[in-house]
């Protein structure tokens, strides 16, 4: 089994920027492809998992997630020659919650905090749930981490300042608290040297 590192997308390796309309619109943090070419250059298995609802909310398509991540992906590998192992993404939300599209208006185990796409990755990739980080810039983040028995990382880019504030989501007691997802990364590997 290997150990591996969760991302985050939104406010973790693009600019926190609501939902993006525009391909054009999803910028990379500075710095974060450095950051994610430091784990691929030790070979620690790199994972997208995001909550996506805009389907749900009927804001645009489930092709248009794809795209972005296509351009995520893009950016990384022409910024630092980076890259992503897996994504994984969520792109349901119950009704309750504001969802509208009947295609993805439902409650999932794969929406955060709930555990699904790490499982779902976990069992597709031979991962060590336990022994794996997952960074974030949310509560709910954090809490999926802990739901799943890994070390959960709260970076302060993004929503991750207001939630150290306790002005966005509860309360959430993070493992690491970093500036961003590159001192994040720094930690995490002074745990793979031990």
């Amino acid at each position: 089994m290997k150990r591996a590192v969760f991302l985050d997308r939104d406010g973790v390796l693009n600019i926190e920027a609501g939902y993006i309309h525009k391909l054009e619109d999803l910028h990379l943090i500075p710095g974060i492809a450095e950051a994610v070419r430091r784990l691929n250059d030790r070979q620690i298995f790199c994972c997208l998992v995001s909550n996506q609802s805009g389907p749900a909310r009927g804001y645009y398509p489930v092709s248009h997630v794809e795209a972005l991540h296509k351009r995520l992906c893009l950016l990384l590998e022409q910024e630092a020659g980076a890259r992503l192992d897996a994504l994984y993404y969520c792109p349901y939300l119950s009704e309750a919650e504001g969802g509208t599209n009947p295609e993805f208006t439902r409650y999932t185990t794969w929406r955060k905090p709930n555990t699904g796409m790490l499982v779902a990755a976990a069992w597709e990739h031979d991962l060590d749930l336990p022994n794996s980080f997952m960074v974030g810039d949310k509560a709910t983040d954090v809490d999926m981490a802990h739901n799943a028995g890994c070390t959960g990382i709260l970076v302060q880019t993004g929503y991750g300042e207001s939630v150290l504030s306790g002005e966005y989501q509860h309360h959430t007691k993070p493992d690491f608290i970093a500036a961003n997802l590159a001192a994040g990364v720094e930690w995490i590997l002074q745990d793979f040297d031990d």
